[in-house]
């Protein structure tokens, strides 16, 4: 069976797990969960080459210790979506709750709307895993808090279009935060700095943004033809340069 269907409605979280599980098991290539609301963990730790397509909005921790799968959200999530992700990814057609992509070390997490705070808190790279959180809204307090690798970059599309909320890179001592427009020096937490945002930059993020806006349907050209700032570690750390993000 190549497709699974699955109604979620009024289901426990346990054995809507199990028989992800055994269908990923099975040689299932393309699940598909309808009617999802509050249901925890899913896909949690999941290895294997599989689409998951989830209707509805998951609980805490979507995709937690996952390597490989793909989650497409037609919705928005709760919080801590993509925590200690070590590979694959996850697409949230919606916003997201509080710590998106905490402790992430590999894999890709898009969020079309906002997220809340502490996104990226704790990001690290491992060997050759660099993971990436992009975000086409804008973000709550704590940004890229103790962030030790990776990338962060921010689009600020929607009613807000420039970032409010401070601690914007609180304890970074790894990896960039990019953000679309200017931030104020006052947004920015302790260990942060800001640097010059340079032709090559975006030359090397291009990918990056063409593959969000096509997940979207977005035009990329209003954001390849914009300002941004890019945000590193204040000291000078052996993960604070710049990457080639393929």
């Amino acid at each position: 069976m190549e497709k699974l269907v699955i109604d979620a409605k009024g289901m426990h979280y346990t054995p809507l797990n199990k028989q992800i599980r055994q269908a990923v098991a099975s040689g299932v290539k393309e699940i598909e969960i309808n009617n999802v609301l509050g249901q925890r963990f899913i896909a949690n730790g999941l290895r294997g080459d599989v689409k998951i397509i989830i209707n509805g909005i998951p609980g805490g921790d979507l995709c937690m210790f996952m390597n490989g799968p793909e989650c497409t959200v037609y919705g928005d999530c709760e919080h801590a979506p993509g925590n200690t992700m070590d590979g694959g990814m996850i697409v949230v057609h919606g916003s997201a709750g509080d710590a998106v992509a905490h402790s992430m070390r590999g894999g890709k997490v898009y969020v079309r709307g906002n997220i809340g705070y502490r996104g990226g808190i704790h990001m690290k790279e491992y060997e050759s895993k660099k993971p990436m959180l992009i975000i086409g809204g804008t973000s709550h307090a704590f940004l890229g808090e103790y962030m030790a690798g990776g990338l962060i970059l921010v689009f600020c599309m929607g009613e807000e279009s420039f970032m409010r909320d401070r601690g914007i890179g609180s304890g970074i001592h790894g990896g960039e935060i990019v953000i679309r427009g200017e931030v104020a020096d006052r947004l920015l937490g302790v260990g942060a700095k800001k640097v010059e945002f340079t032709e090559s930059d975006l030359t090397r993020l291009s990918p990056v943004i063409e593959d969000f806006c096509s997940r979207f349907n977005i035009d990329p050209a209003p954001l390849m033809n914009t300002n941004y700032t890019r945000i590193v570690p204040s000291s000078s750390r052996p993960f604070a340069g710049k990457y080639t993000w393929e």
